[in-house]
């Protein structure tokens, strides 16, 4: 909608209205004159003529400025004595000197009415200047800042300004201001680079197309931006002639030029103490030039602008931390693995929410295993992306220990308990932080998890979710379905246990584990978006990167409040050709039994030069397991990737590394099996441990670095060196 300019039209021309009434009024002079002498020939009564010379100067009065008013006075005056006093003989003299006083005394009355019309005029133009100037006011202060982004606050600035109050207004920002950073401190001597965030015109200021957004402008030092920025107050000035105005308002050198500025006003965009860019103001010569009271308007709408740009660079800067904070705690890549084959995706929120706390894993296991974790951190911000990092962290070095899923949330909902008591407001014995103590949240680090593990030798599948909802599955041959996982508490809550489920998962079943973000829409219920998420897993996708992809595009619409986390995975499985397992007796003699089955099984796998390294590892660990287990002892070999092998045996207690020392007659098996292994551990089971250990392939069968191979006097001899740090 067009709305009047604040600055009228300049005062020294007259107004469309002005100049027809100023000359109608002259020819009623010259007519009412004519009219008289005509009467008068006549022998008609000329005194009522005279009535209407004496109005002529009131109408002026009310119609035409000051100057123009006593023209037209002088002018009935002057031409009513040469009516009345020269050309009208027939009139006495007391009659002459009558008209002639009231012409005088009409143009003294026409004076000063005029003069009190304009006062009034001047009174009422400067109220409504006042209020249309407060209205600019208060629209630049509702208008701009409205969104947390930088780029579209100055956008907001340069439409508010534009046509009522300046023809051209132009927003250069320091580009650190455009990323979130903090500009360089002043003072900015020297030329100013800046960047151009916004500008708008009134067409009829341009005389080309303007150059575009993001462009980058280059200001001399005795320019006036510069000297704006320099120092700190706004800058506005009058420019008679092109090169004036090229000299003091340079146009930008990477666009078209644009028509040479008749005034100009550059005000420094501040906030804080720090000096984030300058907006650019200019008129063209149809309107007044910038004033004082023009620059104190133009520097309150600019405070105002600059906290909002400042609010939004400050905004940025801890998205983008937050981002940042979350992709480095996030997984980089999803590693291959022998169980499953996974891919997985991460979508942040909008801007206006801020990053979450969802976070995803895939972690290799001990027997060739894999575990599947999703979760959720209640919350936004730096505060929930470090709370993800703390509980991903947790998770894996619980999931490096081998614990069940449900024993795990256990441990995992203990760590936020701690987490929450860490946070929780402590300064609630100060009286003058009570208020802000009452209204903390102490639940802020809440948070949701599903922990799932596949094992692809047995095909089973154990999981356990805490308040988090139920993973789909995709059988071969079958539609999509939710698992029937028992619902265990949020994380956090406590007092309550969490119960595990076994499912079979034939080779081949996709596994999608999400996080709420998937399946929450404003404009859908929640049973809807279940039923639809498992229409489109339903649909079968060549590759499991086409089939996130497909997901994220069908459930994923542009009022998603909440970040989303995404794993899709399909299972396989390790056969008998890639896994065998033996059960030994509770008898030393038992020990060269299993190194013969395991040279033999290595020969049938064409892995025979890794023969030597497992049988001093398979002797080692099945010693251990005659002398300090009991039975049902069990040798299993898994060939993959690397070559694992497994000892298993019922008793609960699990070795440990140490140094044995130089008479000891113990202790340097597992030290041995350490320095041997790639990795090594142990995990419990319900009717005892396993002892595992992990040795690479040769580079023939993988493309890894082989170990290095040693002698028998070698391995007997390495008691006397340090032993290495190992994986877990």
């Amino acid at each position: 909608m067009h709305r009047t300019p604040l600055v009228p039209h300049r005062a020294g021309s007259a107004g469309p209205s002005v100049r027809p009434a100023f000359i109608t009024l002259l020819i009623a002079v010259v007519v009412i004159a004519g009219a008289r002498l005509v009467l008068a020939d006549a022998g008609m009564q000329v005194m009522g003529m005279a009535e209407y010379s004496t109005l002529i100067p009131v109408v002026a009065a009310a119609l035409l400025p000051l100057r123009q008013t006593l023209i037209v006075g002088l002018a009935n005056l002057a031409v009513g004595i040469l009516a009345y006093g020269i050309l009208l003989p027939s009139m006495s003299h007391a009659s002459r000197i009558t008209v002639i006083t009231a012409l005088g005394a009409s143009i003294l009355v026409s004076l000063a009415v005029c003069r009190a019309r304009i006062a009034a005029e001047r009174s009422l133009k400067g109220l409504m200047v006042a209020r249309e100037r407060l209205t600019l006011l208060s629209e630049a202060s509702t208008r701009v800042g409205g969104t947390l982004d930088v780029a579209r606050t100055a956008e907001e600035l340069a439409e508010v300004a534009v046509r009522r109050f300046a023809d051209h207004t132009a927003v250069d920002l320091f580009d650190p201001v455009l990323k979130g950073e903090e500009p360089a401190p002043g003072p900015h001597a020297g030329p100013v680079t800046l960047r151009r965030a916004a500008h708008r015109s009134v067409p009829a200021a341009l005389t080309a197309a303007e150059p575009p957004d993001s462009s980058t402008v280059t200001y001399p030092r005795e320019s006036m931006p510069a000297l704006s920025l320099r120092r700190g107050i706004p800058v506005h000035g009058r420019f008679t002639d092109a090169a004036e105005s090229e000299e003091c308002w340079p146009t930008d050198p990477n666009g078209p030029e644009t028509q040479a500025p008749h005034s100009a006003l550059a005000v420094p965009l501040r906030a804080r103490g720090v000096t984030l860019g300058a907006a650019l103001f200019t008129r063209s010569r149809h309107r007044d030039p910038f004033d004082a009271d023009d620059s104190l308007l133009a520097q309150e709408i600019a405070a105002r602008a600059a906290v909002c740009l400042d609010n939004a660079r400050r905004y940025t800067h801890e998205r983008a931390t937050s981002v940042a904070l979350q992709r480095s705690l996030l997984p980089q890549m999803v590693p291959p693995q022998p169980a499953v084959q996974a891919a997985a995706r991460y979508l942040p929120a909008d801007i206006e929410v801020g990053v979450g706390g969802d976070w995803y894993d895939v972690i290799p296991l001990s027997g060739a295993r894999v575990a599947l974790v999703v979760g959720d951190v209640v919350g936004h911000g730096i505060r929930a992306s470090a709370a993800m990092g703390r509980l991903r962290a947790a998770v894996r070095t619980l999931a490096d220990i081998d614990l069940p899923p449900d024993e795990l949330l256990t441990h995992l909902d203990d760590i936020v308990i701690r987490l929450q008591n860490e946070t929780a407001p402590f300064s609630a014995a100060l009286d003058e932080d009570a208020d802000a103590v009452a209204g903390a949240d102490v639940g802020e680090f809440l948070a949701t998890c599903l922990y799932m593990v596949y094992d692809p030798i047995s095909r089973r599948c154990t999981a356990a979710r805490a308040g988090h909802p139920s993973p789909a599955v995709v059988r071969p041959g079958e539609g999509a379905r939710f698992l029937d996982i028992p619902a265990g508490p949020p994380l956090g809550v406590g007092g309550l246990p969490f119960e595990t489920a076994e499912i079979h998962l034939p080779e081949g079943s996709l596994l999608a584990l999400y996080t709420d973000g998937l399946v929450e829409s404003p404009r859908h219920c929640l049973d809807e978006r279940l039923e639809r998420l498992l229409e489109v897993l339903s649909e079968p996708k060549p590759t499991l990167q086409e089939a996130c992809d497909h997901v994220l595009d069908l459930l994923v619409d542009d009022r998603t409040r909440d970040d989303i986390a995404l794993v899709v995975a399909r299972t396989q499985a390790l056969d008998h050709g890639h896994t065998v397992a033996w059960e030994l007796l509770e008898d030393l003699s038992e020990v060269a039994r299993a190194r013969d089955l395991a040279s033999l099984q290595l020969a049938r796998w064409g892995l025979s030069e890794t023969s030597f390294l497992a049988e001093l590892v398979v002797s080692e660990l099945v010693t251990n397991a005659i002398r300090y287990g009991g039975n049902p002892i069990q040798l299993r070999l898994i060939r993959h990737d690397t070559l694992i092998c497994e000892v298993s045996d019922s008793s609960n207690t699990a070795p440990h590394l140490r140094r044995a020392r130089t008479f000891d007659e113990g202790g340097r098996g597992l030290f041995i099996v350490a320095q041997l292994a790639e990795r090594w551990g142990t995990r419990q089971h319900s009717d005892g441990k396993t002892i595992w250990a992990e040795l690479a392939l040769p580079p023939a069968t993988v493309q890894a670095p082989a170990p290095k191979k040693m002698s028998r006097a070698a391995a007997a001899g390495m008691s006397a060196s340090r032993p290495r740090q190992t994986a877990w």
